[in-house]
C-alpha cells in the first residue's frame, strides 16, 4: 500500500494488484485508464490459456478472455490498482453491463507467486477476433516486454480479416 496524505496525516490508500493480459498490457494505455496506479512487474499465468469468446458481443468479433488449460501460460503486465482507478477500468472493460467478471488468479513472477485479479469474459468461449484487434494485442504484449516467440505467436493466430 501507499501512503496517502489528508490534512497532513499520512493514511495508507486501498490498492490491489491487477494482472492485465489483454490491450491493458500495453502501459501507455494503462497510463491513461489508471493514472494513479503504477507498474509492479510482469508474470505468468500458469496453467491458463489466452482465448478469444463472445464474438457476438464485440464491436469487430471476438474479444478477448482466459481459460483454464494446464499446459499453456499466459503474459501479464501487473498493476497496483487504487480504489478510483479500479472503478474507472471496470467501466471500460463492461463489468458493470456483464461483459466481464472478476477472479483472483495466482501469477508467477521472477520474485515468487502473487495472487492478482483480473477480467473473464462472461460468454462462450469460440469465435475469431478482427486483424485490428489482434495487432492491438501482440502490439500491447510487445510494449509490456513479453518475450518476441510470445509477441509472434499471438500475431500468427486466425482472425477475421475484414471487421465484423
Amino acid at each position: 500500500m501507499r501512503p496517502f496524505f489528508r490534512t497532513g496525516v499520512a493514511t495508507l490508500a486501498a490498492v490491489t494488484l491487477y494482472a492485465a493480459y489483454g490491450s491493458n498490457l500495453d502501459p501507455l494505455q494503462m497510463l491513461l485508464r489508471a493514472p494513479h496506479s503504477p507498474a509492479r512487474g510482469t508474470g505468468w499465468l500458469v496453467g491458463w490459456r489466452l482465448t478469444f469468446g463472445g464474438e457476438d458481443l464485440g464491436w469487430e468479433g471476438a474479444l478477448a478472455t482466459v481459460v483454464e488449460d494446464p499446459g499453456s501460460q499466459v503474459y501479464v503486465g501487473l498493476y497496483d490498482l487504487t480504489e478510483a482507478d479500479e472503478d474507472a477500468l471496470d467501466q471500460w472493460e463492461g463489468s458493470g453491463l456483464g461483459l466481464y467478471t472478476k477472479i483472483r488468479v495466482r501469477v508467477a513472477t521472477l520474485e515468487g507467486d502473487v495472487t492478482a485479479w483480473l477480467y473473464v469474459l462472461d460468454g462462450y468461449e469460440g469465435g475469431l477476433p478482427s486483424a485490428r484487434y489482434l495487432g492491438i494485442l501482440a502490439e500491447a504484449a510487445e510494449a509490456a516486454g513479453a518475450p518476441a516467440d510470445y509477441v509472434e505467436a499471438l500475431r500468427a493466430r486466425p482472425c477475421r480479416s475484414n471487421g465484423p
